[in-house]
Formats: C-alpha cells, structure tokens, sequence
C-alpha cells in the first residue's frame, strides 16, 4: 500500500539532492554547449588539423561508456595527480562527453543554412566572423534548438551515474532514503516526480530558446 507519508521528514534530504542535480545539470548543460560551437565550428574549418582533431574528438567521446569516464576521472586521475571532488568530476566529464554530440547537432545546423544566404552575405562585405556571428550560428541554432533540448534533457538523466562516485544528487539520496526507510516504491515516486519537473524546467527554458532566436531572426530580416 502507498503510504507518501511515512517519508515526507525526508523532503529536505530530496531537495537537497534535487538542488545538486540541478546545479550539475546547469552547470554541464553551459560547459557541453560552449565547448560544443567550438567543435562545430572545428568540425566545419578548412583547416585539416582543426577538422581532423574534433572529428577525432567526437568518434572517442561518442563512442566511450560514460560511466567509464567517470571513473576514469574520479579514480584514474588522482593517480597521475589530478584531484577533483565527485561534484567537480560530474561537471568536467559531462560537459566533455555531452559536446561532442552538441558539437554535431550545431554542425547540422550549420551545414543545412543555404548557401544563397551566405553569397549574400559577402555580397554586402560582411567579414567571415560577422557572417558566423551574425548569420549562420543564428541560423544554426535555431534549427538546432529540438535536437539540443534531447540532448540536453538526457543530458540531465545521465546525471543519476554520479552517485556511483559517491555524489549525493537525487539518486544518491534516494537510494540512501530508500535503505533507511525500506520503503522503495515511496522512494522512487519522489525520484520520478523531482527528475519530472527538472526535465519539464528544461523543456520549457528551451521552448522559450527557440522562441527568442525565431523572434531575433525575424527582426534581423526585417
């Protein structure tokens, strides 16, 4: 029989863990994004070492088990001298792992902007930087912005392997609820409500996303 109330003392022990969770994720989603339009951007270069060194970069990272990763960063490195806390480890490997396919889904976009906009974009004198700032990440972006929320959103349940390095977030705290309380099924209706409303916070920050680029571009073409 459900029975919600027998772990309702431990709200505060799930909004912490929710809070942690939220924070990795933000924190993840701005490191994989920005590193992400630099590998793009890399992955599109004439330059063959830029070109070749991100495809490089995405064959390894889309292709390795995060959770080999993680602890390749949490028990591999210290042995070579690099300490990081489990919080510090889940940020670094995710915003590393994640960019590689954020840096495809924007070389999608950007490969797909037609060309007839960027021969008018020279026509008018504009340098190359002004026509990737101004014209095809604009673009690319906005037709990027589905694809990148799926990605970013399991970007977010990827975030549950922490507690496998010991990190605290929402599923760490819940499987620690759940032992303490032998109540599981209790447990785990808290997890799915809290991992709910943090994909469904996600969901509607990258609705608003697409919603201002689409209004810049008009404005710009106007």
């Amino acid at each position: 029989m459900l029975d919600l109330a027998s772990i309702t003392e431990y709200v505060p022990a799930f909004l912490d863990g929710f809070i942690i969770t939220a924070e990795v994720s933000i924190l993840s989603i701005l490191g994989s994004f920005i590193l992400g339009i630099l590998i793009a951007l890399m992955r599109v270069s004439s330059n063959r070492f830029l070109n070749y060194t991100s495809l490089v970069y995405v064959d390894l990272f889309r292709n390795i088990p995060f959770i080999v990763l993680i602890f390749f960063g949490y028990y591999g490195l210290p042995e070579i001298g690099v300490y990081m806390d489990a919080f510090w480890t889940g940020c670094l490997v995710l915003s590393i792992a994640v960019g590689a396919y954020v840096g495809e889904t924007i070389r999608a976009g950007i490969l797909s902007v037609e060309k007839g906009i960027l021969e008018a974009a020279r026509s008018f004198g504009f340098s190359k930087f002004q026509i990737y700032a101004k014209i095809i990440l604009p673009i690319a972006l906005t037709i990027s912005v589905r694809p990148l929320g799926s990605v970013f959103i399991n970007l977010i349940l990827t975030t549950s392997i922490l507690s496998s390095i010991t990190l605290n977030e929402l599923t760490g705290v819940s499987k620690v609820i759940a032992s303490t309380t032998f109540r599981p099924f209790e447990v785990y209706v808290f997890l799915v409500i809290f991992y709910g409303l943090l994909t469904f916070m996600i969901s509607a920050l990258i609705s608003l996303w697409h919603r201002h680029l689409n209004r810049y571009l008009g404005e710009e073409a106007s």
